[in-house]
């Protein structure tokens, strides 16, 4: 018996051709075209999530603030009298909450404080676009009820 001689590989065919690497290409960012918009439309709605239970904690604190103050924080001194003691208020006991982190919505925009016509605070945030209005994402989110305005 003889045995069969082995067939040396030819070196030109080794490897990928540029084509083949290309169609590879193309699928990848065909399938990352598909995929992309449902995983950015979940991030989006993650941070709506995220900023609604803020707005909760926020006000919150600015309830506990008012126990011990037996007043709100007003519009010129605003979150910051929840971190920083206002002048001449010596029932304040704060901070009421942890970080000034914690004042800064998911998108990175400071969380507002506005009192309506009775006098109740009501917080706002502007949303991914830091403006007022908008749509989606980039609609402002105002609580106690968490109407938004688009």
């Amino acid at each position: 018996m003889t045995r069969p001689s082995p067939i040396a590989p030819n070196h030109s065919e080794a490897g990928y051709t540029l084509t083949e690497l290309l169609v590879v290409l193309v699928i990848l960012s065909l399938l990352t075209a598909a995929i992309a918009p449902r995983i950015m439309g979940r991030l989006d709605g993650s941070k709506i999530k995220t900023a609604k239970l803020q707005l909760e904690s926020v006000s919150s604190a600015v309830e506990v603030f008012y126990l011990d103050t037996g007043r709100y924080p007003s519009s010129d001194e605003g979150l910051e009298a929840l971190i920083t003691q206002p002048e001449n208020l010596f029932a304040w006991n704060g901070p009421y909450v942890r970080a000034p982190k914690n004042l800064i919505d998911p998108w990175g925009n400071e969380i507002l404080l506005l009192l309506d016509a009775n006098g109740q605070p009501v917080l706002q945030t502007l949303g991914a676009d830091g403006k007022k209005g908008g749509e989606g994402s980039a609609a402002d989110l105002i609580y106690p009820d968490f109407t938004t305005n688009e």
